[in-house]
């Protein structure tokens, strides 16, 4: 049982992690819920849909998944960060989970059957108990991602054992299933491969896939912080960004504002904002996009001003939103850099003030982007904006290792040419 805890204290690294903890409840909602009777009602909900209802759904086919490279994928972004290899790299194919939900992109992924999971609940009680002494305040927390995260590795483990995936390509290195499949296949010496997807912080995992493909240098710093970097690291920029980069915003002026916000912030908070920029300059069009997993309701946006917009991110990709733009304001949000890459002119603002999270990503510090602590200083950035907009593409070159350089465009191109030398290596290729 001991082997039991050290597996899954391993799958569940970030969220039971005492940084993790130690994070504002607003971060850590994101992730469950704040509520104890929410948390049940989730894990009963989990039970149903996810559990007992996977029995009764025949969802693999063997042909798409038998020896194919695997571009493992837990969100619409992870697809949208892999898509581009599935032109490239020979064999290769988008996997996900049985019931797991990649937005616009559910149909047109292999899935896993999980019908088995539940036969691992047995390990439940064992695990809560080991937990309860080691990490009390977490697994009390958090217990329903424990339930959640029961039996992914070893059905996994009997997935890879069954089809032999050639290697498998991962966007995601923290989440519980992705953990869980990271260490099936490290189990049976299957080549993994990680293509980082969006900004990390220093709370995940320490880096441990066979290569490692990063943004820049800003990303190695982080991963370092985390424990030792295992595998090969490269440098690659980041291949989702690759068809826009030659449509960067070249307006000189700011016409079209962009306010992108999410879990962590308050509705409150992004609803004053608007009412005052809308007051202020109201000859300024204004797009709001909350996350693509905020629930909450956002309807006030289109009463304020008929130059007030509000856009939905399950039908657009983060990148087609920001092309409509030409300067950002958002918090602790992995979207300045993208924002930034456009040459989209970013400003971080905090929508949540009375919890400390400041600059959580470290764009601040490291100049991506200038910080407006009120309304008051945020005013005259909007007015500099509205008369004379800056370049600020090239800021991102410790974050982004191709900019300005020959393969500025190219990430994808780069990615692919690492994995097939790897495989090629690996006799697998």
């Amino acid at each position: 049982m001991k082997d039991w805890y050290n597996l899954y204290s391993n799958i569940l690294y970030l969220h039971f992690s005492e940084g993790f903890y130690k994070l504002p409840e607003s971060a850590k909602n994101a992730a469950s819920p704040g509520n104890p009777a929410m948390r049940l009602l989730r894990m009963a909900g989990y039970t149903l849909v996810r559990l007992f209802g996977n029995l009764f759904k025949s969802v693999e086919q063997p042909e798409k998944l038998q020896g194919k490279v695997w571009l493992y994928v837990v969100s619409q972004n992870n697809y949208d960060s892999l898509n581009f290899l599935e032109a490239t790299i020979p064999n290769s194919v988008m996997v996900a989970g049985q019931s797991k939900a990649i937005g616009r992109y559910n149909q047109k992924v292999a899935r896993l059957s999980l019908r088995k999971k539940l036969l691992y609940y047995y390990k439940l009680p064992p695990l809560f108990f080991q937990f309860m002494q080691h990490r009390k305040h977490s697994i009390l927390r958090f217990v329903d991602l424990l339930y959640d995260a029961i039996g992914f590795y070893e059905v996994y483990l009997q997935k890879l054992k069954q089809y032999r995936p050639q290697a498998i390509v991962f966007a995601n290195d923290h989440n519980a299933d992705a953990r869980a499949m990271l260490l099936a296949a490290k189990e049976l010496g299957i080549p993994t491969v990680y293509v980082q997807h969006s900004s990390v912080s220093n709370l995940f995992p320490p880096l441990s896939f066979d290569l490692n493909l990063l943004e820049g240098q800003d990303s190695l710093d982080k991963y370092r912080q985390c424990g030792p970097v295992q595998g090969r690291v490269e440098f690659i920029g980041m291949p989702k960004a690759d068809k826009f980069v030659s449509l960067r915003n070249e307006s000189r002026q700011v016409q079209t504002l962009g306010i992108a916000c999410n879990l962590m912030d308050r509705v409150e908070e992004v609803e004053q904002l608007i009412r005052q920029i809308s007051r202020d300059f109201p000859q300024l069009r204004i797009l709001l996009r909350p996350h693509p997993r905020d629930k909450r309701s956002y309807t006030f946006a289109i009463g304020i001003s008929p130059n007030v917009s509000l856009t939905h991110a399950r039908q657009q990709s983060v990148f087609e939103y920001l092309q409509g733009i030409d300067m950002l304001i958002s918090g602790n949000s992995g979207i300045h850099l993208e924002a930034v890459l456009l040459n989209v002119w970013s400003i971080y603002y905090n929508f949540n003030p009375t919890e400390e999270l400041h600059d959580y990503y470290g764009f601040v510090k490291h100049s991506l982007v200038e910080e407006a602590t009120s309304y008051d200083a945020l005013k005259p950035m909007l007015a500099q904006g509205i008369a004379h907009k800056p370049q600020v593409y090239q800021r991102a070159s410790y974050y982004h290792a191709t900019v300005g350089t020959e393969y500025d465009g190219r990430s994808g191109e780069l990615a692919a040419d690492f994995i097939k030398a790897m495989l090629a290596t690996t006799n697998q290729l």
